[in-house]
């Protein structure tokens, strides 16, 4: 009887019966007391996988060759709250007067493929708008809505009641729910019928993560089902989830959500789990629809029980637990699921005001093909970027401070500022730069300034 609480209120949501069971598997496995951790000694290492950069050129032609069974799908549900925004993310402005949404239009247009986004109610209209602009788009569904469910209280398994304010009753279910929506909104059939079957998925704020022929001629010549690409591990990614292999040899992907306690050590060895999820997949939308039919429309992807405020600005709040599954995890799902090494280029998030900076100033350029890419003259080597979160952290504060633009980093290997400083016009860093204030007095760089020399 537990359940139907649930039912109820997600049937007065409208939410379609998929998206009930798919909530039911979830919620039944938490009241059975499952925590959705992997531990450690079900777990082995992932040593040997196929390399991006050493895949054979006959891929690429083969790949441009079956360009036009492609689709690119961008998870576009974010609202960017972190730095400050109050829309969809992918309207932000990022390079040459160019939103991610225009990069990744243009980006489809010149590699002639289809072009849709998950959207959540919050960024849907303004996103659609946006695409409108682009006539080769336009005549097509351009999007699908990615589902919600209810929060559940930590204390007693019931739904969460917050009078105060009922959207936060409600959390989203993670990218996993990119299957259950595909079908829910009849998009998977649309594209298969316009011949449509091979998908590449990635996050809209992952410049990085382009349409490359290899890719589609691996899937086309190996004939993968689904296709993670990973990167190798470095410190700054020693909290973030992990590819591994379960005892049983199955590749499975592990989120931080996923670790006890006592396995934070090795969950964090970088030379044991040397690989994490890009969370840039591909599927072939066939065989995906194939493996839907035959579980009853529910992939089960294992569960990842969040413990959670019900409002995260009141600490006195109910502790709840959001119920979430991982797109990726699908690799542990679905037969003829494998991984591929990529570079680190192709994993290129936006999550920070430093990251925008970098991606704004001349250290990356637009490419013809609109791809953003570090500059020739970088030779591979990134910008470091790091700046005072109380001043710089929102992107109103951002571009209060750098009202001419940012810097020229093109000769910078680390810029780093401390304390509120006010930046000019046409102000050139080399080298490692630090600019420090220690004062309330905010400092002016005046325009024109060279520094680091």
């Amino acid at each position: 009887m537990a359940f139907e609480m649930f039912r109820k209120r997600m049937e007065a949501e409208g939410l379609p019966e998929l998206v009930i069971e798919t909530f039911r598997h979830q919620y039944e496995q938490l009241v059975a007391g499952e925590s959705g951790l992997m531990p450690e000694s079900t777990l082995e290492s992932v040593e040997d996988l196929p390399d991006l950069d050493t895949l054979p050129a006959e891929l690429s032609r083969r790949g441009k060759e079956s360009l036009s069974r492609c689709v690119m799908i961008k998870l576009n549900g974010g609202l960017g709250t972190s730095m400050g925004l109050d829309r969809a993310k992918s309207l932000l402005e990022i390079k040459d007067g160019m939103t991610f949404l225009d990069v990744i239009a243009r980006h489809a247009v010149s590699a002639d493929v289809r072009l849709v986004l998950m959207n959540s109610f919050s960024t849907q209209s303004d996103s659609i708008d946006a695409l409108r602009h682009y006539p080769e788009l336009a005549d097509r569904q351009l999007d699908f809505l990615q589902h919600k469910v209810p929060k559940v209280r930590a204390d007693d398994l019931q739904p969460l009641d917050w009078p105060m304010n009922r959207a936060l009753e409600w959390n989203p279910p993670g990218h996993g729910d990119l299957y259950t929506a595909l079908q829910t909104s009849g998009m998977l059939d649309a594209l298969l019928a316009e011949g449509r079957d091979l998908a590449f998925v990635s996050n809209a704020d992952n410049l990085g993560a382009s349409i490359d022929a290899r890719l589609v001629g691996y899937m086309v010549s190996s004939e993968t089902e689904f296709l993670m690409e990973v990167a190798d591990r470095t410190e700054a990614d020693r909290k973030g989830g992990h590819l591994a292999r379960s005892t049983d040899g199955g590749l499975v992907l592990r989120e931080a959500a996923q670790c006890a306690e006592g396995d934070r050590e090795s969950f964090q060895d970088i030379e044991r789990h040397r690989y994490f999820n890009t969370n840039n997949i591909w599927l072939d939308l066939k065989a995906l629809k194939r493996s839907l039919s035959e579980r009853g429309q529910l992939l089960a992807l294992p569960l990842i029980r969040n413990a959670k405020l019900a409002d995260p600005r009141l600490p006195d709040s109910p502790r709840v637990f959001q119920l979430e599954t991982a797109m990726g995890s699908a690799i542990g799902v679905l037969p003829g699921a494998g991984a591929i090494r990529v570079g680190r280029d192709r994993f290129a998030p936006v999550k920070t005001t430093d990251d925008l900076l970098a991606v704004r100033a001349d250290a990356n350029i637009l490419t013809s093909d609109f791809r953003v890419a570090p500059h020739p003259d970088r030779k591979g080597r990134p910008t470091v970027v790091a700046l005072d979160r109380k001043h710089y952290g929102h992107v109103d504060q951002l571009e209060a401070r750098f009202p001419a633009g940012p810097p020229s980093l093109v000769d910078c290997d680390r810029f780093v500022v401390e304390g509120d400083a006010m930046f000019g016009a046409d102000i050139r860093c080399v080298g490692d730069v630090l600019v420090r204030n220690k004062s309330d007095v905010q400092l002016q760089i005046k325009s024109g300034s060279v520094l680091g020399e």
